[in-house]
């Protein structure tokens, strides 16, 4: 009987149970190194776990000890537009899966955790700045209550890794994410691309039975699940929109089928309100700009049509997409109003705010996180009263600009008038749950990363963890 706990959760083989033709078995690396950089406590909570050392971690997700089988998942998918069918879990595996205490399934998936059968040539390993980049995404996110995996374990492994994108040989690392599922969109468009309806029908029950229980007795199971993941996919972007995130590698192989974000490599946070700003440097056509991204998640669901047309009718598949673009605004103007400390407002009021919200900002180009910051930190009953008293500091020489940042005021002022006292009360409260002092721009990941590439300095990192969670 071990005595780690993280090797005594009662892991459940669901996905496994689909059988050999959803995944490999496959082997991690064995590492010359283990050092412990992150873990994440907030997690273990939630499995109801305590006293797990440090050695624990490394034992279990550094070294790979104690556990089997790991299962590397098959998968294709979009990339940029064009399908590529040599895909799969090229530099990381399925662990395993447990339950929370919410009663839930969650997936501990690896990411650098050696070659798999999909590696395509590939060393399988992650950069140390790539893991810590993901760590910092992920808690930054959760923190504004974005739907989202997070990372469980970050293990440095001692080896150098060489990359066309980082002064090489850089550090490598491996991950443990903690997500709903691993399940992608991909995962169905291969079953459909070598011609498996019988395969696509057993995944889509799977989903269903895991993911979407309250639908199991419905008689139409399918069409309604693929309507709620339209919704939840419109929800999520709309979440990334309203917390100024830009992914940058939308493919469907890094879509959920429980709209969950995750998988971050080149993410960045926008510094001011660009619509065409761009997070990775290899999308040179724009595709994945930040502004795109609604139309993205929305082109990659309707590719999910795909093969899912095997099982599901085309009238279905097509009323459930329909919804797509009121399900975003609806969601994105709910998330701008909670960033701006309200809930519910007239629809044509909380309409008229959250464009003159964007208008100015988009016009001022001042800092996008900052302005909600602000508003966290200066917000008086006063702003009912009187425009006047909103940023009564606030000055500019621009005519132009001065009429933007008026027109927002007096829209701000309009929309607390018509608020109760209590209602009033609960503002500063929401302010603080949507909205963070910390600004994850890229300066500040790399100050974080340059101390640790030059001098093995992790104390800035724990502090901005620390002041992300605060």
């Amino acid at each position: 009987m071990t005595t780690n706990p993280l090797l005594a959760l009662n892991y459940e083989p669901a996905f496994e149970r689909l059988g050999d033709e959803f995944s490999d078995r496959v082997s991690a690396a064995q590492f010359p190194q283990h050092i412990l950089r992150f873990r994440n406590d907030d997690i273990l909570a939630q499995l109801s776990l305590e006293n797990v050392t440090d050695d624990h971690f490394i034992e279990a997700f550094g070294k790979f000890q104690g556990r089997e089988p790991f299962l590397a998942m098959r998968y294709h998918g979009y990339q940029f537009g064009t399908y590529n069918s040599a895909l799969g879990d090229g530099r990381g595996f399925l662990y395993g899966q447990v339950r929370a205490k919410d009663g839930e399934l969650y997936d501990f998936g690896t990411k650098g955790s050696g070659t798999t059968p999909y590696s395509r040539g590939g060393d399988g390993r992650l950069t140390l700045k790539g893991g810590v980049r993901e760590v910092l995404a992920a808690e930054m996110l959760h923190r504004l209550k974005v739907r989202t995996s997070r990372c469980l374990s970050l293990v440095e492994t001692g080896e150098g890794l060489w990359r066309g994108d980082e002064p090489s040989p850089t550090r490598s690392s491996v991950m443990i994410r903690f997500s709903r599922s691993h399940i992608r969109f991909g995962t169905f468009e291969r079953l459909d691309a070598i011609n498996r309806k019988d395969l696509i029908a057993i995944l889509l029950d799977h989903v269903i039975e895991t993911y979407y229980l309250h639908l199991v007795n419905e008689r139409d199971r399918y069409a309604l699940f693929y309507a709620e993941l339209v919704e939840k996919v419109a929800e999520l972007v709309a979440q990334w929109m309203a917390a100024g995130f830009c992914h940058a590698v939308l493919n469907t192989d890094n879509m959920s089928v429980t709209g969950e974000s995750f998988d971050y490599g080149p993410f960045a946070f926008i510094p001011t309100y660009q619509p065409d700003f761009t997070a990775a440097y290899f999308d040179y056509s724009g595709r994945y700009a930040y502004a795109n991204q609604p139309e993205m998640c929305r082109w990659n669901l309707e590719m999910l049509q795909v093969p899912l047309k095997r099982i599901i009718s085309a009238d279905d598949l097509k009323s459930g997409l329909s919804k797509f673009e009121s399900h975003y605004e609806k969601a994105y103007q709910q998330r701008m109003l909670y960033r701006l400390g309200l809930d519910q407002l007239e629809d044509s009021i909380a309409r008229d705010l959250v464009y003159r919200t964007v208008q100015f900002l988009q016009s001022a180009q001042i800092d996008y996180h900052d302005f909600f910051w602000e508003i966290t930190k200066q917000f008086d009953l006063s702003w009912s009263e009187n425009a006047s008293n909103i940023f009564s500091q606030h000055e500019t020489s621009n005519t132009e600009l001065a009429q933007s940042f008026e027109n927002w005021r007096q829209s701000y002022c309009q929309a607390l008038g018509t608020l109760s006292s209590f209602e009033i009360d609960q503002i500063p409260a929401r302010l603080k749950a949507y909205n963070s002092e910390v600004e994850l721009v890229r300066p500040e990941i790399e100050a974080v990363w340059n101390s640790i590439a030059d001098d093995d300095n992790w104390q800035s990192f724990y502090d901005l963890l620390t002041r992300i969670r605060n």
